[in-house]
């Protein structure tokens, strides 16, 4: 066997294990989420023989899955939204307007990076609610730009920063103003890592648990993934509809994964290629 063989195969049987690692789980949700309870008592591993979809209509319609599925659509869009729009703007500032302290304020945009959530849950908890915006939309939209807003300002600087000086210079040079280079020039190039630093965003908020646990604590404003850790106890008895409630809260993060993989790729590639 060849050197340049041997080195394919020894980079792909990981990667095919690690495949399967992660269709695995998917595969067998999907099976035990089409059994019917009987036929899952008997022998979870088996595949299904019956097809039961009405597990899914269940889990929908019974669990209040439709509610909490608005939950997450009004505070993700919303979130991420605020995020890219904040994002880009201090990305472009940070990129390239030079200020007093700007360098500091970098810094802190990446050290906030490194502080868990579960250090500032209780203060910003207190805070949320003594400004009103406890249990409502946006109390948690809020609380998402402010955990994930550094992540953003972070990527968006890296890429802004990639740009070459001329382009910027040239945009002056024909009488823009700071705002008419960042509306102009800057956030046309930036598509790219805008929509890669979008989707990702989606996908931090949409699988959230804690935050939305913490700022929304009634049932009503419950997002999509609180709701399915409600499913458990509610149906402990009742795995298929569990598995069921499982796969609709996976569902959205799938097809964005599936349609917008090449995307995401080039995104968080795109700034390491400029200079």
């Amino acid at each position: 066997m060849s050197r340049n063989r041997f080195g394919r195969w020894l980079i792909a049987v990981p990667m095919a294990a690690l495949a399967v690692a992660t269709i695995y789980p998917l595969v067998f949700t999907a099976n035990v989420a089409s059994k019917t309870r009987h036929e899952y008592i008997l022998d979870r591993f088996s595949p299904t023989e019956s097809l039961r979809l009405e597990n899914f209509a269940s889990a929908w319609a019974s669990a209040g899955m439709a509610r909490y599925f608005a939950n997450s659509v009004i505070v993700v869009a919303g979130a991420v939204a605020l995020l890219l729009v904040v994002g880009s703007m201090a990305g472009f500032a940070l990129s390239r307007l030079r200020f007093t302290g700007s360098r500091a304020l970098f810094l802190g945009c990446l050290a906030a990076l490194f502080v868990p959530f579960q250090v500032i849950m209780v203060p910003l908890a207190r805070t949320m609610d003594q400004i009103g915006l406890m249990d409502t939309y946006p109390g948690l939209i809020l609380a998402y730009v402010a955990q994930f807003l550094p992540f953003t300002i972070f990527l968006m600087t890296a890429y802004y920063s990639g740009i070459p000086r001329e382009i910027i210079d040239a945009a002056r040079i024909d009488g823009n103003t700071t705002y008419g280079v960042y509306w102009r020039i800057m956030l046309p190039l930036g598509r790219p890592a805008l929509l890669s630093v979008g989707i990702l965003n989606a996908l931090f908020c949409w699988n959230d648990v804690l935050i939305a646990l913490l700022m929304m604590p009634s049932a009503d404003h419950r997002t999509l993934m609180v709701g399915v850790t409600s499913l458990r106890g509610q149906y402990s008895d009742d795995i298929p509809t569990f598995a069921a409630g499982v796969l609709i809260a996976a569902l959205p993060v799938l097809l964005l994964y599936l349609f917008f993989q090449r995307q995401i790729a080039a995104g968080v590639t795109a700034g390491s290629t400029k200079g």
